[in-house]
């Protein structure tokens, strides 16, 4: 059914006067005549079949049905303004979307995509949100996530270990010098990562359960990551979370010890989308930054 509409310009011009309540304003917002604007106005009145204005000697009176257009009109032409600048906001390249957990995403990957866009400016990169308590959706491109193997269906390109260190402000860390330490220290766990503390004490050669000074839990990652940075207690991290705050000496490991768990974080996508070239650009360019990590991670350890 074809769309029978009132013309465009006799909208826009009652709109304009409407909204600024002038004849004499609207033409000079519109950059056209007062005489161009009063007439478009009659027109647009004789189409739809009713009075929009009262014209009084010095003001412009908005009618009933007048007042309830000018409501849905104005808020139409800013809704077309608004889809506008998102669609001149598009990128006319390729679109790669990653799924990522936001913990690896804020302390990793983000910070690290700025060179990723140096080389590849054409490819738009979206982050969609991963992890171990989300499912994989058909629509991402690809997945960075920690697993023991690839999801059915799915490639796995190994990026990096899996290890676990404590981690703590360097005024915590002041005071632990000895694993037993750990019985004045706050404890910061994740809810729904219970094994990792243990996983840690057991490569550590201590006792199961530990004695501490008390336990804050938290329901994420990135929750845990950041009362850690706030001095809130010790926390146990995933090395790739926390590479970069202990090279830069906000966050400590105080022990020498680091556990390997039976996990790995993996590249993953479906086969059917390899050739693909915005994930061909980001294959190529994550694996040379996973080098880094790795060899990051060996320094961190053999410094710690």
């Amino acid at each position: 059914m074809t769309r029978q509409l009132p013309s465009l310009n006799g909208l826009r011009a009652f709109e304009t006067a409407g909204r600024l309540g002038s004849f004499k304003r609207a033409a000079e917002e519109l950059n056209v005549t007062q005489t161009a604007v009063s007439h478009m106005v009659r027109l647009l009145e004789k189409r739809l079949g009713y009075v929009l204005f009262r014209r009084q000697p010095n003001r412009l009176e908005l009618t009933a049905q007048g007042q309830a257009f000018l409501s849905g009109l104005t808020d139409a032409f800013d809704s077309i303004a608004r889809l506008a600048e998102q669609v001149a906001a598009m990128r006319a390249g390729p679109v790669l979307t990653v799924g990522v957990g936001p913990t690896l995403a804020v302390n990793w990957l983000i910070s690290r995509l700025p060179s990723f866009y140096r080389a590849h400016s054409d490819v738009e990169v979206r982050m969609a949100t991963g992890g171990a308590t989300r499912p994989v959706r058909d629509d991402w491109t690809c997945t960075i996530r920690r697993a023991a193997s690839a999801w059915p269906g799915y490639t796995a390109e190994p990026l990096f270990d899996s290890t676990l260190v404590p981690v703590c402000t360097p005024a915590l860390a002041a005071r632990l010098r000895r694993l037993s330490d750990f019985r004045n220290a706050t404890l910061l766990v994740v809810s729904h990562l219970p094994n990792e503390w243990p996983c840690w004490f057991k490569a550590a050669g201590m006792e199961i359960p530990v004695r501490h000074a008390g336990e804050v839990m938290f329901e994420s990652n990135a929750m845990a990551m950041q009362a850690v940075l706030d001095g809130v207690g010790v926390a146990i991290a995933q090395l790739a979370y926390v590479s970069d705050a202990l090279l830069s000496g906000r966050l400590v490991a105080p022990f020498p010890i680091a556990a390997q768990t039976s996990e790995a974080w993996f590249l993953q996508y479906r086969p059917i989308r390899q050739e693909e070239p915005a994930l061909l650009a980001f294959r190529s360019w994550l694996h040379v930054e996973a080098e880094r990590q790795r060899n990051v991670e060996a320094k961190l350890l053999k410094r710690t």
